[in-house]
């Protein structure tokens, strides 16, 4: 059987990026072994492959586009920011968020619900609020650098409190990781949310949730910071607020910018207040409702990080996990992971970028460079078979199903591949349960095109 013959893919009209080398990093002679090579660290929750690190999501996305934003629709670059206000006001020259004051009303709104739903009474609920949606005595226009709560304080507390903060982070979402919320509505959830199974994959007894935490007492400050408590003390304050500058860039997520109206009374001091000219200024307010972005990974995008390029891992209630324990974690996740997988493994080694391909009824899309840059080329079915293309199909296609399929494929632009990944007859199941059985798959590629009869006479007419 020939090999499938690749086609230059469709380049797209407008890129915004310039190309930058996959992982790995090559090493020459000059380069040291470590000098650039970097350990990413991602957590198992919920059977999803989740990176939280704002420095990791970064280059893992960038270097190879792995992984897509929960909150976005593919790059991790979520804001709560309003693209018309950023630019109403660019002269400020700040990396804070601007929003309107119905949508900081609106996240209010939120907290307090959610204080409600934590038990606490509306005396204290009202007086959280009131206390912690204050304006600030320095709006961050004064500052120099948007920074300034960082240079106040030592590196030595963002090493103490860096454990326990990364368990509690995950909380701030007021939801789990890996799962995409309704940013209107925190009650609604969104399409691509991923119902648990219940399943535990490492035998811990239950799946790993993680719930939302309570908002901490307000410390009169107003300076403080916003983290959930976790088993901190309340003077810890400080460490708080040099934890969240280091982390998360400075004091982006803490504060906001709201755009709100105010009354202009140096003309007529006697008047009315609805007779007032109003003028519309920023004011910077703490944020009462955070929602973070993370990074979420495929399994097998996940895995090719670990067991291909080494620069992965992974832990579970923060023990770091094996590569055989991976193997057989994923595949109880996902039955058909070992198949998926050698297929992405084959593919990512090619040079592709795969992609899911659930949204055309596929298993994988295969980009050229990444999707910035190109549309995709194939859509890939994967299917496990032995020395003599027989096994049990994962998805059996009659004529009828895979002719619809191919003109799905062929009215977005991309070919129809059957990728068949094959292992010798004499493999037993006992070896696929460990990665080592790849060394003996192989792999072939059948691509399949529609036969039009109407073009096809008139291609004879012309000869």
């Amino acid at each position: 059987m020939a090999e499938a013959v690749f086609r230059p893919p469709k380049r797209k009209r407008r890129v915004y990026e310039s190309y930058v080398s996959p992982l790995p990093i090559p090493l020459g002679q000059d380069c040291g072994p470590n000098k650039d090579f970097k350990m990413f660290q991602a957590e198992m929750i919920n059977n999803s492959v989740v990176v939280r690190s704002a420095e990791d999501m970064a280059q893992l996305y960038r270097k190879g586009y792995f992984g897509k934003g929960i909150l976005s629709r593919s790059r991790p670059n979520f804001t709560i920011s309003d693209p018309k206000l950023v630019a109403k006001w660019k002269d400020m020259k700040t990396d804070m968020p601007v929003i309107t004051s119905e949508k900081y009303q609106r996240r209010v709104e939120w907290a307090t619900e959610l204080l409600r739903r934590q038990g606490q009474d509306e005396s204290s609920v009202r007086r959280v609020l009131e206390d912690y949606t204050q304006p600030l005595e320095h709006p961050p226009a004064e500052r120099s650098d948007g920074v300034q709560l960082c240079d106040e304080l030592s590196s030595d507390m963002v090493a103490k409190m860096e454990g326990t903060a990364d368990g509690e982070k995950l909380s701030a979402t007021n939801g789990v990781a890996g799962k995409s919320q309704d940013l209107e509505d925190p009650n609604k959830q969104s399409d691509h949310q991923q119902e648990s199974s219940g399943l535990d994959p490492l035998g811990a007894g239950e799946c790993m949730m993680e719930v939302p935490t309570p908002l901490p007492p307000i410390c009169h400050d107003r300076q403080a910071t916003l983290l959930p408590m976790g088993g901190t003390q309340p003077e810890d304050h400080s460490q708080q607020a040099s934890l969240v500058c280091a982390r998360e860039g400075g004091p982006v997520h803490e504060y906001v910018l709201v755009e709100e109206a105010v009354c202009d009374g140096s003309e007529r001091e006697d008047a009315p207040a609805r007779d007032l000219p109003q003028k519309k200024r920023l004011i910077c307010r703490r944020n009462p409702y955070r929602i973070f972005e993370y990074l979420q990974l495929s399994l097998e995008e996940a895995f090719f990080l670990v067991y291909a390029l080494g620069c992965l891992s992974i832990y579970y209630e923060k023990e770091p996990l094996t590569i055989v324990k991976l193997w057989n974690a994923f595949t109880r996740v996902q039955p058909t992971f070992r198949t998926t997988y050698m297929a992405y493994h084959h593919f990512r080694s090619k040079g592709w970028v795969p992609k899911v391909g659930l949204k055309y009824g596929t298993d994988l899309l295969l980009y050229r460079k990444g999707p910035p840059f190109y549309h995709a080329s194939y859509s890939v079915i994967i299917e496990l078979v032995d020395d003599c293309f027989e096994g049990t199909l994962r998805r059996p296609f009659s004529w009828r199903s895979l002719a619809a399929l191919s003109r799905v494929s062929v009215s977005v632009s991309k070919e129809l591949m059957l990728c068949y990944v094959i292992k010798p007859s004499t493999m037993t199941d006992r070896e696929m349960e460990s990665p080592e059985c790849m060394k003996q798959i192989k792999v072939q590629e059948v691509i399949l095109s529609r036969w039009v009869s109407s073009r096809e006479r008139g291609d004879q007419d012309e000869l």
